[in-house]
């Protein structure tokens, strides 16, 4: 397609999307009375406006049942979180018992960690990315440290070259070669918080395993983002959360992924609790824990269910519309909105740099811009005249141009005022 950069071009490109109508379905924030543009999907996603009838419906259960709403509520809460399991299977490329909803992101990591990181005196190395995000860094750490182990010896950072923003996958593999018969984990971000960047999960996760290594993922950048096929790539586990591209709420619950070939392997430890124990027999309170036969029996504590109703609101959403559309629009709108950037690049003094991969396959919902010849006065700009975006030092600014709620026009609305900032801030 030939992209041009134009009011009237973005709004024929709104009036072909056949998500076009879900931007309605998003409450937006206002800056100067006017409806925000919105590139932080990737931090916190849009409030969908059918949220508040999914949790007023828990809050009027509790009201008018109290306790006997586990279960006579029209969505009982004891098995609440069942209502996950098709939906999210889907988003995530698993079979229904494979996934669950659980806690939050690193606390769900940390209890993978108990079942899937398991160091002896030979097999001890886990195997991450460089700069992975700062709570991954800190769990494994103490992880390490839990097990009495040193992190400068245990935790191998796979490195980006010397001048190059991504990493690259046969790096990843050479270190996996390297490490060896060493290896007991590899856990990586499936797309970089940083740079955007998606790694082979597939390949990656093959390679792993030649060496009788767990490999499993952090998703929260790629849940309801990428094209995912847990169970077919045979990942032995993974979590995401639920509040950036899933849209569920500030810190919401978590997803987990526990691949069914380990479902029966009763020689894995885990950190048991009651909602984890067989459904049929858990109210019998038994003493000698007989975990449930799926994701499902990974769980620990009665389900938060108000955490739980608007990342079920937004679920239900997924399953309208299918990934495979998400990821087609999201293809266009990325594009065009890297376009637009290389327009307004052509019309002042600074270079924008995108760090984020060319490659179509190595990227998703995410452009990550080096602002080269700016500061911070320009991100200032930006969120004065109602873009609101995400601001990394030294000068890094990330967009998310998320297919249920941006617009074409939002794309090239941006570059306009984009391009004011930097042309009017000398004067």
């Amino acid at each position: 397609m030939t992209f041009q950069n134009t009011r009237e071009f973005a709004r024929q490109l709104d009036e072909k999307d056949v998500l076009a109508k879900y931007r309605s379905e998003f409450i937006f924030p206002k800056v100067n009375g006017k409806q925000v543009i919105y590139f932080t999907g990737n931090s916190l996603g849009l409030q969908p406006k059918r949220t508040k009838a999914y949790v007023d419906e828990i809050m009027n259960d509790w009201g008018n049942l109290a306790v006997e709403g586990h279960f006579y509520a029209d969505k009982p809460w004891w098995d609440y979180h069942e209502r996950f399991a098709a939906p999210l299977s889907t988003v995530v490329g698993a079979k229904p018992s494979e996934v669950t909803v659980m806690n939050t992101l690193t606390v769900n990591l940390h209890l993978l960690m108990v079942t899937f990181y398991r160091p002896t005196a030979k097999k001890y190395k886990i195997i991450c990315e460089e700069k992975a995000f700062p709570s991954d860094q800190y769990m494994f750490q103490s992880q390490v440290h839990f097990h009495g182990l040193d992190p400068k010896d245990t935790i191998v950072e796979i490195k980006r070259r010397e001048g190059e923003h991504n990493i690259r996958l046969e790096d990843v593999l050479a270190k996996i070669n390297e490490v060896g018969d060493e290896l007991a984990l590899v856990l990586i971000g499936g797309v970089n918080y940083y740079t955007g960047q998606v790694f082979d999960m597939k390949t990656i996760t093959e390679a792993g395993h030649k060496y009788g290594a767990y490999v499993g993922w952090d998703l929260a950048h790629a849940a309801g983002n990428i094209k995912l096929q847990l169970h077919d790539w045979n990942v032995d586990f993974a979590a995401w959360c639920s509040y950036k591209y899933m849209n569920s709420g500030p810190g919401n619950a978590s997803g987990c992924f526990i691949h069914e070939m380990h479902h029966n392997d009763t020689s894995l430890p885990r950190f048991a609790g009651w909602w984890g124990h067989n459904k049929e027999r858990r109210f019998k309170m038994e003493p000698q824990f007989d975990p449930v036969r799926g994701a499902d029996g990974w769980q620990i504590s009665n389900l938060p269910v108000l955490s739980l109703a608007p990342y079920l609101a937004s679920v239900e959403m997924f399953a309208e519309v299918g990934m495979d559309k998400l990821i087609e629009k999201r293809d266009l709108l990325t594009a065009y909105l890297e376009f637009v950037l290389q327009e307004v690049d052509k019309e002042v003094d600074s270079e924008f740099e995108v760090i984020t991969p060319s490659d179509p396959t190595q990227r998703a919902c995410q452009l990550s811009v080096f602002l080269h010849g700016e500061g911070r006065a320009l991100f200032d700009y930006l969120m004065k005249n109602g873009v609101i975006t995400d601001w990394r030092e030294p000068n890094v600014i990330r967009l998310a141009p998320v297919p249920f709620y941006c617009s074409f026009e939002d794309m090239y609305e941006f570059g306009q005022i984009l391009r004011e900032g930097i042309l009017n801030k000398s004067k």
